[in-house]
């Protein structure tokens, strides 16, 4: 396993055969609050995974043992000045969007607290796997704001409407158990099992057409919110960019020849 640290506080990680990148949050002292140089750590990682052909899932992790990431660093906050905090809004921007953007699968691991904006992390990825530590929730209306990475956007797709404005009204934690039943995370483990099981999802995922995942994130992103005929259409769209390509002809060999594949990835 290889690592390369972006900044401070953020760290890659390469695992096996180099398709499988787990971006860490490091920044134990403050439990991963979100930090102006820390935004622009993640998002200056995303950029470096989303353009290497190689990497195939992301697994986004913490290292502090009873936090996943506590939201903005609002210590920081509280000493900027208003022209700061405009320009500064950028910056906090990047690093959502960085990960919402990432064109492969990325799979957050959440244990312990994930909050405001560190919740927005993880409803940036594809899939939210949590362990019964795991407290979620979009408090910032308790402190004078609004969900401001994604999360007024984000969770009504994933929890509907009516459920996503009672849990940002109300600011109000949500822990593992309730979590799962509404919808906040896909899958509940058991405690300290979150990085594990994680990370042998994303074993999985790599082991599929790198093309075809990718297309079908594609497809599955750009579909959302669409009526089905426009959806379809989008389909059709991710479908065309891989019909021809190499992965599908060695996909369909592979399986008459009965052995695995071996993917050109293009």
């Amino acid at each position: 396993m290889s690592e390369k640290r972006f900044g401070e506080f953020v760290l890659v990680r390469r695992h096996e055969d180099g398709h499988v990148a787990e971006l860490a949050l490091d920044r134990p002292k403050a439990m991963n609050a979100v930090s102006s140089g820390m935004a622009r750590a993640i998002a200056g990682a995303c950029t470096a995974l989303g353009a290497d052909r190689d990497v195939r899932v992301v697994v986004l992790t913490s290292t502090h043992e009873r936090a996943f990431c506590v939201g903005a660093d609002l210590k920081e906050r509280n000493s900027l000045s208003d022209a700061e905090l405009l320009r500064q809004r950028p910056v906090s921007r990047g690093a959502y969007t960085g990960v919402l953007e990432l064109p492969v699968p990325v799979i957050a691991a959440v244990h312990g607290y994930a909050l405001g904006g560190g919740f927005e992390l993880a409803l940036s990825c594809d899939v939210i796997v949590a362990d019964r530590t795991a407290v979620v929730g979009l408090p910032e209306v308790s402190v004078g704001v609004l969900p401001g990475g994604g999360g007024t956007q984000l969770l009504p797709r994933r929890v509907g409407a009516a459920r996503a404005a009672e849990l940002v009204f109300t600011a109000r934690r949500v822990e593992a158990a309730e979590a799962r039943e509404l919808g906040l995370v896909d899958v509940l483990v058991d405690e300290g099992r979150d990085r594990e099981e994680a990370l042998a999802m994303a074993a999985r995922i790599a082991g599929n057409s790198p093309v075809g995942v990718r297309a079908a994130k594609r497809a599955l992103r750009l579909g959302q919110g669409l009526d089905l005929r426009a959806g379809l259409e989008v389909e059709d769209a991710a479908w065309r960019t891989v019909a021809f390509s190499g992965d599908r002809a060695e996909g369909v060999a592979a399986f008459n020849e009965k052995r695995k594949p071996q993917w050109p990835g293009e």
